[in-house]
């Protein structure tokens, strides 16, 4: 487990001038399970939009836990009025990771859904992912407390649709 505050430095295998290059050979995943759009309240979203990074080194998943929590996500955050899905990703990963990411890099590595933590409403996250590759040294900024690496043993520490990110890139054979 990585120590609160502290740098992860990458060890990735690919590195390029100081470019950090993505997994390959992520498959994608598409949506299997879509959000019935009229059990909210006119005006309201159907989910929660969120965007995620999916960072691979050693066989296994960067993830984040914030301020207050106990579970880790993977990096990434809602979208700001306007924005992309890439341009949600490089804001978020620079607030949270201090990192760079190249927007042009943007891989989309599939859409999962699953009923969001801590609701009783049934309201669910779509969380929508890419890979990218980044610039800089890997440091909890902002509102994240930690940042470790995870495997597909550590569903017990995540939420429920970062379980299906694990399981989907266990299938993969991407992480241990």
């Amino acid at each position: 487990m990585q120590t609160p505050g502290k740098a992860i430095r990458s060890r990735a295998r690919f590195r390029f001038g100081g470019r950090h290059a993505v997994a390959a050979g992520v498959p994608a995943r598409r949506v299997a399970q879509v959000s019935d759009r009229r059990d909210r309240a006119s005006g309201a979203p159907p989910f929660i939009d969120k965007i995620a990074w999916i960072h691979l080194e050693d066989r296994r998943l960067l993830g984040a836990r914030n301020a207050g929590r106990d579970r880790f996500y993977l990096p990434g955050g809602k979208r700001e009025p306007g924005e992309s899905d890439v341009e949600t990703l490089v804001r978020e990963l620079a607030e949270e990771l201090a990192v760079v990411v190249d927007g042009a890099t943007a891989s989309h590595v599939g859409t999962f859904e699953a009923l969001a933590d801590a609701r009783t409403d049934g309201l669910v996250v779509r969380l929508t992912c890419y890979t990218a590759t980044y610039e800089g040294e890997l440091v909890p900024s902002r509102e994240i407390d930690e940042i470790t690496w995870l495997t597909s043993e550590d569903g017990h520490r995540v939420s429920a649709v970062d379980r299906l990110v694990l399981t989907h890139l266990r299938d993969a054979d991407l992480i241990d």
